[in-house]
């Protein structure tokens, strides 16, 4: 017997949501059916142009429809924890944005939640579900190209012409390249070696207090990953993991990859794996897995995971000087 469609409801309209929702879009048993902002206007107009059947203009609104079963939230970084719990407490399933909270204390407050609510919680962190980086991981795991001993990522572009008010360059808003993409490089490290043994980062800083560069040195037992997330310089953003026997290349942008090369002994193949639509559509389909089968986490992104994965970040901002007003000292 088919299972019945799953009705999301989206809160945070930003540039993320509506790529989300194009994507939600190429997923036959996905419904988008309520958006919300703390802007009705703009909630309406979402609404209209990606065919929600309803709208909002708070975000508790949208909690209490009893036709949504879960809730993307897109909002700005520093309230994932804020709105997020607030929807699990409300009994709806939640599929957060990276990075799952400014700190590991909000991320296992969000965790907590989920447990108390029996309800479904995943970080979005989408890249882990691209068709590429779980062949990349299979490979790894395989020894096809021998024991881990390096991995090298980077994900920067120029934005210190944008508004110092704005959400990349406001430390008021979690503004900085760390959490917005600096989570992207980390990630990789992890997913691929785990948590490291020792770590050691150092940070710029902007006008405004924003951290726009933060180099990485993860020391592994038997590797090393050298990482750099900025929002002070243009990259090609590639990644490359080597091997004793041999190395991968995932084609840039890296974290969105349609394909990687392999090579090893004195040849190279370049496998291509496109994605279905931007790649969102994985993660959509993860969480529709998981909410059938009675699932509160995802064996693929645990709660464990997104859990370590922003224990590390806390550590970088630690050893690199990077704190936020709102934060306690």
């Amino acid at each position: 017997m088919r299972n019945k469609k799953i009705r999301w409801g989206l809160v945070g309209l930003g540039n993320i949501a509506k790529l989300f929702a194009e994507d939600l879009a190429l997923v036959s048993e996905a419904e988008l059916i309520a958006v919300a902002s703390t802007d009705r206007n703009r909630a309406k107009e979402f609404a209209y142009a990606y065919g929600a059947a309803k709208f909002y203009g708070s975000y508790e609104a949208l909690f209490n429809d009893k036709e949504v079963d879960i809730v993307y939230v897109a909002t700005y970084h520093h309230t994932h924890a804020e709105v997020s719990i607030k929807a699990m407490n409300a009994g709806k399933h939640v599929l957060c944005e990276k990075p799952i909270a400014t700190n590991h204390i909000d991320a296992l407050a969000m965790i907590k939640a989920s447990e108390r609510n029996k309800v479904f919680f995943m970080e979005a962190f989408w890249s882990r579900f691209n068709p590429s980086i779980r062949k990349v991981k299979s490979l790894v795991e395989d020894d096809e190209i021998g024991k881990l001993k390096y991995l090298n990522a980077e994900f920067s572009f120029h934005v210190l012409n944008s508004d110092p008010k704005g959400r990349m360059l406001n430390p008021d808003l979690a503004g900085g390249s760390l959490l917005d993409m600096g989570v992207y490089p980390i990630f990789l490290s992890y997913l691929l070696l785990g948590k490291p043994t020792e770590i050691l980062a150092r940070s710029n800083f902007y006008k405004t207090g924003a951290e726009i560069q933060t180099a990485m040195i993860f020391q592994y037992k038997n590797a090393q990953a050298i990482l750099y997330s900025g929002f002070a310089n243009n990259t090609d953003m590639k990644a490359k993991i080597a091997g004793e026997n041999g190395e991968i290349y995932i084609t840039p942008v890296w974290h969105e990859t349609q394909g990687f090369v392999l090579k090893k002994e004195g040849g190279e193949k370049y496998h291509d794996l496109p994605t279905k639509g931007k790649g969102f559509t994985y993660e959509i389909e993860e969480c529709h897995c998981c909410i059938n089968a009675a699932k509160k986490q995802s064996q693929n992104w645990s709660h464990e995971n997104s859990f370590e994965l922003i224990s590390i970040v806390d550590e970088v901002r630690k050893q690199a000087g990077i704190s936020f007003p709102f934060e306690s000292p």
